[in-house]
Protein backbone atom coordinates (compact mmCIF):
# COMPACT_ATOMS: atom_id res chain seq x y z
CA UNK A 1 0.00 0.00 0.00
CA UNK A 2 1.13 3.42 -1.04
CA UNK A 3 2.79 5.27 1.23
CA UNK A 4 -0.29 8.46 2.20
CA UNK A 5 1.59 12.23 3.20
CA UNK A 6 0.25 15.07 3.88
CA UNK A 7 1.86 18.52 2.76
CA UNK A 8 1.45 22.05 4.80
CA UNK A 9 2.34 25.25 3.21
CA UNK A 10 1.68 25.52 -0.26
CA UNK A 11 5.08 27.73 -0.79
CA UNK A 12 7.26 27.26 -4.07
CA UNK A 13 9.14 24.47 -2.63
CA UNK A 14 5.83 21.95 -2.05
CA UNK A 15 5.81 20.98 -5.63
CA UNK A 16 9.15 19.59 -5.39
CA UNK A 17 7.98 17.60 -2.31
CA UNK A 18 5.14 16.89 -4.40
CA UNK A 19 7.04 15.55 -7.33
CA UNK A 20 9.59 13.39 -5.27
CA UNK A 21 6.97 11.75 -3.29
CA UNK A 22 5.00 10.93 -6.28
CA UNK A 23 7.91 9.72 -7.97
CA UNK A 24 8.48 7.27 -5.24
CA UNK A 25 5.57 6.13 -5.35
CA UNK A 26 3.50 7.94 -2.63
CA UNK A 27 0.47 9.56 -2.77
CA UNK A 28 -0.14 13.21 -0.99
CA UNK A 29 -3.39 13.19 0.10
CA UNK A 30 -4.05 16.00 1.84
CA UNK A 31 -2.40 19.84 1.51
CA UNK A 32 -2.67 22.04 4.41
CA UNK A 33 -2.55 26.17 3.86
CA UNK A 34 -4.23 29.09 5.96
CA UNK A 35 -4.78 30.58 2.60
CA UNK A 36 -7.23 28.15 1.26
CA UNK A 37 -6.95 29.62 -1.90
CA UNK A 38 -3.63 29.20 -2.54
CA UNK A 39 -3.75 25.61 -1.59
CA UNK A 40 -6.55 25.35 -4.25
CA UNK A 41 -4.50 26.56 -6.43
CA UNK A 42 -1.70 24.38 -6.17
CA UNK A 43 -3.91 21.23 -6.17
CA UNK A 44 -5.58 22.29 -9.39
CA UNK A 45 -2.12 21.56 -10.72
CA UNK A 46 -1.07 18.49 -8.43
CA UNK A 47 -3.66 16.37 -7.49
CA UNK A 48 -4.81 16.30 -3.83
CA UNK A 49 -7.88 14.28 -2.41
CA UNK A 50 -8.17 17.02 0.62
CA UNK A 51 -7.59 20.69 1.26
CA UNK A 52 -7.48 21.51 4.69
CA UNK A 53 -6.44 25.00 6.61
CA UNK A 54 -3.77 23.83 9.08
CA UNK A 55 -1.69 20.37 10.09
CA UNK A 56 -4.53 19.76 13.24
CA UNK A 57 -7.51 19.96 10.72
CA UNK A 58 -5.33 17.78 8.49
CA UNK A 59 -4.59 15.15 10.99
CA UNK A 60 -8.31 15.06 12.64
CA UNK A 61 -9.40 14.61 9.19
CA UNK A 62 -6.99 11.92 7.77
CA UNK A 63 -5.88 10.36 10.76
CA UNK A 64 -4.32 7.48 8.47
CA UNK A 65 -1.81 9.72 7.15
CA UNK A 66 1.72 8.34 7.56
CA UNK A 67 3.91 11.29 6.99
CA UNK A 68 4.13 15.13 6.96
CA UNK A 69 5.68 17.42 4.90
CA UNK A 70 6.28 20.93 6.55
CA UNK A 71 7.11 23.32 4.22
CA UNK A 72 6.39 27.10 5.99
CA UNK A 73 8.61 29.76 7.10
CA UNK A 74 10.88 29.12 9.76
CA UNK A 75 9.27 30.26 13.01
CA UNK A 76 6.74 27.55 12.54
CA UNK A 77 8.92 24.01 11.55
CA UNK A 78 9.42 23.41 15.38
CA UNK A 79 5.56 23.51 16.58
CA UNK A 80 4.74 21.75 13.23
CA UNK A 81 7.37 19.30 13.09
CA UNK A 82 6.23 18.13 17.09
CA UNK A 83 2.90 17.90 16.28
CA UNK A 84 2.99 15.72 13.63
CA UNK A 85 5.65 13.67 15.23
CA UNK A 86 3.35 13.25 18.49
CA UNK A 87 0.47 12.27 16.38
CA UNK A 88 3.05 9.85 15.34
CA UNK A 89 3.76 10.62 11.40
CA UNK A 90 7.02 10.62 10.19
CA UNK A 91 8.16 14.06 9.01
CA UNK A 92 10.07 15.62 6.10
CA UNK A 93 10.77 19.19 6.52
CA UNK A 94 11.89 21.89 4.72
CA UNK A 95 15.40 23.86 5.64
CA UNK A 96 16.46 24.88 7.59
CA UNK A 97 15.52 22.63 10.16
CA UNK A 98 14.81 25.00 12.99
CA UNK A 99 15.09 29.10 14.26
CA UNK A 100 18.12 27.60 16.90
CA UNK A 101 20.21 24.59 17.99
CA UNK A 102 17.33 24.40 21.03
CA UNK A 103 14.46 24.05 18.87
CA UNK A 104 16.58 21.54 16.99
CA UNK A 105 17.39 19.23 19.63
CA UNK A 106 13.56 19.33 21.12
CA UNK A 107 12.56 18.32 17.48
CA UNK A 108 15.11 14.99 17.89
CA UNK A 109 14.56 14.22 21.18
CA UNK A 110 10.32 14.15 19.84
CA UNK A 111 11.48 11.71 16.63
CA UNK A 112 13.41 9.22 19.10
CA UNK A 113 10.62 9.44 21.51
CA UNK A 114 7.81 8.45 18.70
CA UNK A 115 10.55 6.30 17.25
CA UNK A 116 9.80 8.25 13.68
CA UNK A 117 11.58 9.00 10.86
CA UNK A 118 12.51 13.28 11.07
CA UNK A 119 14.64 14.32 7.79
CA UNK A 120 15.11 17.46 5.90
CA UNK A 121 15.04 19.24 2.86
CA UNK A 122 19.25 19.09 2.03
CA UNK A 123 18.52 18.34 -1.48
CA UNK A 124 21.90 18.90 -2.40
CA UNK A 125 22.93 15.74 -1.15
CA UNK A 126 20.88 14.37 -4.10
CA UNK A 127 22.32 16.57 -6.79
CA UNK A 128 24.33 14.36 -9.30
CA UNK A 129 27.13 15.84 -8.65
CA UNK A 130 27.11 15.27 -5.44
CA UNK A 131 26.14 11.57 -5.22
CA UNK A 132 29.69 11.15 -7.82
CA UNK A 133 31.87 12.93 -5.57
CA UNK A 134 30.57 11.10 -2.54
CA UNK A 135 30.89 8.08 -4.77
CA UNK A 136 34.96 8.78 -4.82
CA UNK A 137 35.08 9.58 -1.34
CA UNK A 138 33.77 6.48 -0.12
CA UNK A 139 35.94 4.45 -2.70
CA UNK A 140 38.37 5.86 -0.71
CA UNK A 141 39.94 7.78 -3.73
CA UNK A 142 39.52 11.02 -1.64
CA UNK A 143 41.33 10.23 1.38
CA UNK A 144 41.00 12.06 4.64
CA UNK A 145 39.50 15.44 3.92
CA UNK A 146 41.65 17.99 6.15
CA UNK A 147 40.15 21.45 5.06
CA UNK A 148 37.28 22.41 3.12
CA UNK A 149 35.23 25.64 1.80
CA UNK A 150 31.65 26.32 1.42
CA UNK A 151 29.87 28.94 -0.11
CA UNK A 152 27.08 30.35 -1.49
CA UNK A 153 26.72 33.67 -2.34
CA UNK A 154 24.91 36.41 -4.41
CA UNK A 155 25.68 39.48 -6.01
CA UNK A 156 21.87 40.99 -5.69
CA UNK A 157 20.02 37.87 -4.29
CA UNK A 158 18.00 39.19 -1.09
CA UNK A 159 14.03 37.24 -1.45
CA UNK A 160 11.95 40.41 -0.57
CA UNK A 161 12.28 43.61 1.62
CA UNK A 162 10.26 43.53 5.23
CA UNK A 163 8.43 39.96 4.38
CA UNK A 164 9.21 36.75 6.82
CA UNK A 165 12.91 36.42 5.31
CA UNK A 166 13.99 39.26 6.55
CA UNK A 167 12.24 39.51 9.73
CA UNK A 168 14.87 37.36 12.43
CA UNK A 169 11.41 36.83 14.52
CA UNK A 170 9.61 34.74 11.62
CA UNK A 171 13.27 33.64 10.11
CA UNK A 172 16.08 32.83 12.11
CA UNK A 173 18.32 35.15 10.28
CA UNK A 174 19.10 36.11 6.29
CA UNK A 175 21.61 33.87 4.43
CA UNK A 176 22.98 31.91 7.57
CA UNK A 177 19.74 30.13 8.19
CA UNK A 178 18.41 30.60 4.77
CA UNK A 179 21.32 28.83 2.90
CA UNK A 180 22.73 26.47 4.96
CA UNK A 181 22.92 23.84 2.16
CA UNK A 182 26.96 24.02 1.06
CA UNK A 183 27.31 24.04 5.16
CA UNK A 184 25.88 20.71 5.58
CA UNK A 185 27.14 19.78 1.51
CA UNK A 186 30.92 20.03 3.23
CA UNK A 187 30.07 18.43 6.59
CA UNK A 188 28.49 15.33 4.43
CA UNK A 189 31.64 14.84 2.69
CA UNK A 190 33.50 15.33 5.81
CA UNK A 191 31.41 12.82 7.55
CA UNK A 192 30.08 15.46 9.67
CA UNK A 193 32.41 15.52 12.13
CA UNK A 194 31.78 16.98 15.71
CA UNK A 195 32.54 20.86 15.53
CA UNK A 196 34.98 22.59 18.02
CA UNK A 197 35.32 26.58 17.64
CA UNK A 198 33.72 28.96 15.27
CA UNK A 199 34.71 32.49 14.38
CA UNK A 200 32.77 34.81 12.40
CA UNK A 201 31.31 38.28 11.12
CA UNK A 202 28.04 39.52 9.51
CA UNK A 203 27.82 42.21 7.68
CA UNK A 204 24.22 44.23 7.38
CA UNK A 205 25.54 46.58 4.28
CA UNK A 206 23.10 46.36 1.55
CA UNK A 207 19.56 45.44 3.79
CA UNK A 208 18.11 49.05 2.69
CA UNK A 209 18.92 49.01 -0.78
CA UNK A 210 16.62 47.58 -3.21
CA UNK A 211 18.75 47.20 -6.14
CA UNK A 212 19.92 44.57 -4.22
CA UNK A 213 16.90 42.09 -4.32
CA UNK A 214 16.82 39.11 -6.10
CA UNK A 215 14.70 38.05 -9.29
CA UNK A 216 12.53 36.02 -7.09
CA UNK A 217 11.36 35.70 -3.77
CA UNK A 218 8.28 37.51 -2.15
CA UNK A 219 6.56 40.58 -2.55
CA UNK A 220 8.32 44.11 -0.72
CA UNK A 221 6.18 45.28 2.36
CA UNK A 222 7.31 48.68 3.12
CA UNK A 223 6.29 48.12 6.62
CA UNK A 224 8.05 45.21 7.59
CA UNK A 225 11.04 44.79 9.20
CA UNK A 226 14.84 44.12 7.49
CA UNK A 227 16.98 43.25 11.03
CA UNK A 228 18.68 40.05 9.41
CA UNK A 229 22.53 39.95 7.90
CA UNK A 230 23.04 40.46 4.22
CA UNK A 231 26.17 38.41 4.52
CA UNK A 232 28.40 36.00 7.03
CA UNK A 233 32.03 34.38 6.61
CA UNK A 234 33.42 32.24 9.43
CA UNK A 235 36.34 30.01 10.25
CA UNK A 236 34.99 26.16 12.17
CA UNK A 237 37.15 23.66 13.58
CA UNK A 238 36.84 20.29 14.71
CA UNK A 239 37.39 17.75 17.53
CA UNK A 240 39.14 15.75 14.69
CA UNK A 241 41.26 18.65 13.50
CA UNK A 242 39.65 19.25 10.32
CA UNK A 243 38.60 22.80 9.11
CA UNK A 244 35.88 24.78 7.39
CA UNK A 245 35.71 27.67 5.69
CA UNK A 246 32.13 29.51 5.53
CA UNK A 247 30.84 32.39 3.38
CA UNK A 248 27.31 33.01 2.17
CA UNK A 249 25.33 36.32 1.75
CA UNK A 250 22.37 36.97 -0.17
CA UNK A 251 24.19 40.56 -1.21
CA UNK A 252 27.81 41.37 -1.55
CA UNK A 253 29.94 42.06 -4.50
CA UNK A 254 31.11 38.72 -6.36
CA UNK A 255 30.72 38.34 -9.72
CA UNK A 256 27.83 35.91 -10.20
CA UNK A 257 25.85 33.70 -7.60
CA UNK A 258 28.28 30.78 -6.85
CA UNK A 259 27.27 27.16 -4.67
CA UNK A 260 30.33 25.08 -3.96
CA UNK A 261 31.82 23.20 -1.51
CA UNK A 262 36.19 22.45 -2.44
CA UNK A 263 38.02 19.80 -0.05
CA UNK A 264 41.11 19.32 0.35
CA UNK A 265 42.24 15.47 1.10
CA UNK A 266 45.15 13.44 1.76
CA UNK A 267 44.88 11.91 -1.60
CA UNK A 268 43.18 14.19 -3.83
CA UNK A 269 41.16 17.28 -3.29
CA UNK A 270 37.85 18.05 -5.14
CA UNK A 271 35.07 20.90 -6.09
CA UNK A 272 31.07 20.32 -6.64
CA UNK A 273 29.77 23.69 -8.09
CA UNK A 274 26.90 25.66 -9.66
CA UNK A 275 27.36 28.93 -11.37
CA UNK A 276 23.90 30.70 -11.95
CA UNK A 277 23.47 31.71 -15.23
CA UNK A 278 22.60 35.35 -16.17
CA UNK A 279 18.64 34.97 -15.21
CA UNK A 280 19.63 34.54 -11.28
CA UNK A 281 17.53 30.74 -11.67
CA UNK A 282 18.63 27.70 -12.59
CA UNK A 283 18.18 27.85 -16.11
CA UNK A 284 21.06 28.31 -17.41
CA UNK A 285 23.55 27.64 -14.54
CA UNK A 286 26.42 25.30 -14.98
CA UNK A 287 27.49 22.64 -12.62
CA UNK A 288 30.73 20.99 -12.70
CA UNK A 289 32.28 18.37 -10.44
CA UNK A 290 36.03 17.91 -10.42
CA UNK A 291 38.86 15.81 -8.48
CA UNK A 292 42.16 17.19 -8.63
CA UNK A 293 45.17 14.26 -7.76
CA UNK A 294 48.10 13.07 -8.48
CA UNK A 295 48.82 9.98 -11.03
CA UNK A 296 52.65 8.30 -11.70
CA UNK A 297 53.87 11.59 -10.86
CA UNK A 298 52.02 13.71 -12.15
CA UNK A 299 49.22 16.60 -11.53
CA UNK A 300 45.63 15.38 -12.90
CA UNK A 301 42.49 17.03 -12.86
CA UNK A 302 39.71 15.14 -13.64
CA UNK A 303 36.02 16.45 -14.72
CA UNK A 304 33.33 14.24 -13.84
CA UNK A 305 30.24 13.94 -16.49
CA UNK A 306 26.77 14.06 -14.58
CA UNK A 307 23.41 14.22 -15.93
CA UNK A 308 22.04 17.84 -15.18
CA UNK A 309 19.50 18.34 -12.38
CA UNK A 310 17.57 21.74 -12.73
CA UNK A 311 15.87 21.15 -8.99
CA UNK A 312 19.37 20.54 -7.64
CA UNK A 313 18.37 17.44 -6.10
CA UNK A 314 15.01 18.16 -4.78
CA UNK A 315 12.88 15.68 -5.88
CA UNK A 316 15.73 13.47 -5.51
CA UNK A 317 15.92 14.41 -1.72
CA UNK A 318 12.04 14.10 -1.51
CA UNK A 319 12.23 10.87 -3.37
CA UNK A 320 14.74 9.39 -0.75
CA UNK A 321 12.15 10.06 2.11
CA UNK A 322 9.67 7.98 0.81
CA UNK A 323 12.38 5.18 -0.08
CA UNK A 324 13.65 5.13 3.57
CA UNK A 325 10.38 4.67 4.81
CA UNK A 326 9.81 2.09 2.49
CA UNK A 327 13.10 0.76 3.37
CA UNK A 328 14.76 0.91 -0.26
CA UNK A 329 17.51 2.82 0.63
CA UNK A 330 19.48 4.47 3.12
CA UNK A 331 18.35 8.28 4.32
CA UNK A 332 20.57 10.96 3.23
CA UNK A 333 20.71 12.60 6.19
CA UNK A 334 19.76 12.33 9.64
CA UNK A 335 18.27 14.56 12.32
CA UNK A 336 21.53 14.02 14.16
CA UNK A 337 23.23 15.92 12.19
CA UNK A 338 20.88 18.66 11.80
CA UNK A 339 21.53 19.49 15.24
CA UNK A 340 25.89 19.55 14.82
CA UNK A 341 24.54 21.88 11.89
CA UNK A 342 22.25 24.07 13.70
CA UNK A 343 25.06 24.57 16.43
CA UNK A 344 27.25 25.85 13.96
CA UNK A 345 24.66 28.10 12.52
CA UNK A 346 23.71 29.21 16.52
CA UNK A 347 28.13 29.72 17.05
CA UNK A 348 28.23 31.91 13.94
CA UNK A 349 25.86 34.22 14.81
CA UNK A 350 27.27 34.38 18.18
CA UNK A 351 30.70 34.76 17.24
CA UNK A 352 29.35 37.50 14.76
CA UNK A 353 27.91 39.57 17.58
CA UNK A 354 30.61 39.13 20.09
CA UNK A 355 33.56 39.59 17.63
CA UNK A 356 35.18 36.64 19.30
CA UNK A 357 35.62 33.21 18.92
CA UNK A 358 32.85 30.52 20.38
CA UNK A 359 33.02 27.27 21.53
CA UNK A 360 30.53 24.81 20.71
CA UNK A 361 28.99 22.42 22.93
Amino acid sequence: MAIKVGIVGAGGMASYHYDGFTKAGARVAAMADMDTRRAEAFARVRPVERICTDLTGMLKALPDLDAVSVVTPNKFHKPLVLEALEAGKHVFCEKPPALNAGEMEQMLRASKKANRTLMFDFNNRARPESVAMMRYIREGVVGKINSAQASWVRRAGIPGFGGWFTTRALSGGGPVIDLPHMLDLALYFMDYPQPAWCLGGAFYDFMDNRAFKGPWGIPDSDTGITDVESSCHAMVTFTTGQTLMVRCSWAEFVERETVSVSFQGTKAGGKVERLFGIDGVDGTSIDSCRLFTEEYGVQVNRDISTEKDETMGRIGQAANFIETLNGAAAALNTAEEALILMKIVDAMYESAASGGPVRIP
